[in-house]
């Protein structure tokens, strides 16, 4: 049941961008007051992924700053609980959040919600849909840097996880063949970008599709990055045709692994969520897959890497769950 007025903070320190968001839910409809993103992205390129002091030292410091420009932007407008990831992600990141968000409850006198961050890439749909039911049951597909995994949901709070990657998640994956490529970190990004200089025409390399065919729902992406280092090692190559056969592989996998759930449990609906879930070929072939068969819901770009309003905006679905005991979770499972 909508409560009439509430507004939420969303803060998220799961990784290297800090995040908050004011969200407010007016009459089931929701307004986005405010939503900051601090990037780290810059300071972790040249180390080819997160490198977690400094990611601590950031997070420190842009925590106060970054809720200070959500007071501007909001003019200091009060908010009813704060939601904060508690987890999956990296353990001392995630204490900075939850600290300061500890302290937010103390001065402001303010109750706490404890957040999952897998959780929150799946209702992120939510975000442009207002309170706009889905329906269930639904399988999810949640690919980010750390997370690729596929989870049965029959409704909001009731999940089980049906399969996951048994080593690199696919934005791992992406990661660690851009450094073997030479590309910018984060990998996603800087395969599609030389992926596309190619569209239109075929790639003469094949590389593998692990696990496609096996009857489970697991996922491996560790055995393409030692394909693709074997397929480049002391040769001359085209990048970007090389980089438009990973993204493929990638994608290949995951659609499939994905329809193949959706087909098996009989659901309704199939959902997506995760940085991953920007990738533009990614959306555009799942839904020519899909077809009519199922409900896709897949959020805006922006809201598939972290963000602070899909922390709130799962703060506002669990806000029965107060609590003052929260603690950092870095393996937390949905």
């Amino acid at each position: 049941m909508a409560i009439q007025n509430l507004k939420i903070l969303g803060i998220d320190t799961s990784c290297d961008d800090t995040c908050i968001a004011l969200l407010e839910i007016k009459n089931s409809k929701l307004e986005i007051l405010s939503n900051i993103v601090s990037s780290q992205v810059k300071l972790h390129a040249k180390y080819g992924g997160v490198y977690p002091s400094l990611a601590i030292r950031e997070h420190k410091k842009n925590l106060p700053l970054v809720f200070k420009k959500v007071l501007q932007q909001t003019q200091n407008k009060p908010f009813d609980l704060i939601g904060v990831t508690v987890g999956p992600g990296l353990e001392p990141c995630l204490w900075q959040g939850i600290n300061f968000a500890k302290d937010l409850a103390k001065k402001f006198k303010k109750p706490l919600i404890s957040v999952n961050h897998i959780e929150a890439h799946i209702l992120a749909n939510f975000i442009d849909r207002g309170l706009t039911s889905i329906s269930f049951p639904a399988i999810c597909l949640v690919v980010s840097g750390g997370h690729t995994g596929l989870i049965l949901m029959n409704e909001i709070g009731k999940y089980q996880l049906i399969g996951e990657t048994r080593d690199d998640a696919a934005g791992e994956c992406f990661d660690k063949v851009a450094r073997i490529l030479g590309l910018d970190y984060p990998g996603g990004p800087a395969i599609a970008a030389k992926a596309i200089q190619i569209e239109g025409s075929r790639t003469p390399i094949i590389l593998p599709r692990p696990m496609i065919n096996q009857r489970n729902y697991d996922f491996s992406f560790s055995g393409l990055k030692t394909a693709v280092l074997y397929k480049v090692k002391g040769r001359k190559v085209n990048i970007p045709e090389v980089c438009r056969e990973i993204q493929q592989a990638i994608i290949d996998v995951l659609i499939k692994k994905t329809i193949k759930a959706a087909k098996d449990y009989r659901v309704k609906s199939i959902i997506l969520g995760g940085g991953v879930v920007a990738n533009i070929e990614l959306r555009k072939q799942i839904k020519e897959k899909i077809k009519k068969d199922f409900q896709l819901y897949i959020p805006d770009s922006k809201f598939c890497t972290d963000n602070g309003v899909m922390i709130a905006i799962t703060a506002y679905f669990h806000r029965a769950k107060k609590t003052k005991e929260i603690k950092a979770d870095a393996n937390l499972k949905i």
